[in-house]
């Protein structure tokens, strides 16, 4: 079984107008956590994963997804064989959740974060109901996209399916985990990343209120087959974050 990737996070220098910018997007429900600096969000989109948005302690904006391990440290110290290098040693905020964040060998930023204890009853609960847009699609984009599998591939025991020669090599992803969500490695010739999509009902639309909110758009839509469009912009901290439509086939 694969590790799962069950959390998104997006950040930057100021994290207030982030707040703003995405509430306004994607009419997430945000709840800033008492002493400020950390939102959570509930998509309200009724599947995927939920997410935060944080304050960037270096003034540098950040966006990614997590993915859940029993040992980070273990994930951390493998991640280091494969030409990773620990950006966040494993961190426990007081109890209420322990994390860690790597670069990647093309220096993408990932998050790891620990996995509940199978003991406790319950476990966190996912997007609620409502109007909201889900976040159900992760990806990453590096300079060579056979390096990018095999590395999140060792990593994290996920199978890339038969890569798409037409599209840089890009493969879909089964974590095998069973639960979080499913994504995407690839590379690109313009540029990298490590980011997350969100399932919307027009991506062009989506995109022209990204940018009339402040946001520049990165590419799209984009045809990826009858039934698909794709898209990304940058949000006013400069994050890249992805947008897509699958229509009824």
């Amino acid at each position: 079984m694969g590790n799962a990737v069950v959390h998104f996070e997006i950040g930057g220098p100021d994290d207030a107008p982030l707040v703003a910018y995405y509430g306004a997007l994607f009419g997430w429900d945000l709840q800033t956590i008492s002493g400020g600096s950390y939102t959570l969000i509930d998509t309200r989109g009724g599947g995927g994963v939920n997410g935060g948005i944080g304050k960037s302690q270096t003034g540098e904006p950040w966006a990614t997804f997590y993915v859940e391990a029993d040992d980070l440290q273990a994930v951390l110290d493998k991640a280091a064989s494969l030409g990773a290098k620990t950006v966040m040693p494993v961190t426990d905020f007081g109890g209420a959740v322990t994390i860690a964040m790597f670069n990647d060998p093309d220096g993408l930023l990932v998050g790891l974060v620990k996995a509940a204890d199978p003991a406790q009853a319950g476990e966190q609960p996912g997007p609620s109901a409502g109007t909201g847009e889900p976040v159900d699609w992760f990806e990453v984009l590096g300079s060579d996209a056979g390096r990018t599998q095999r590395f999140y591939a060792d990593l994290f025991g996920w199978t890339v399916g038969d890569s798409d020669p037409g599209a840089q090599g890009y493969g879909l992803v089964d974590t095998g985990a069973g639960r979080g969500i499913q994504g995407g490695l690839g590379a690109s010739d313009q540029a990298s990343w490590a980011t997350v999509y969100a399932s919307v009902a027009d991506v062009e639309q989506t995109l022209a209120k990204a940018e009339s909110l402040g946001g520049s758009r990165v590419y799209g839509p984009m045809a990826v087959d009858d039934h698909m469009q794709t898209g990304a912009f940058r949000d006013p901290a400069g994050n890249v974050f992805g947008v897509y439509h699958h229509g009824a086939h």
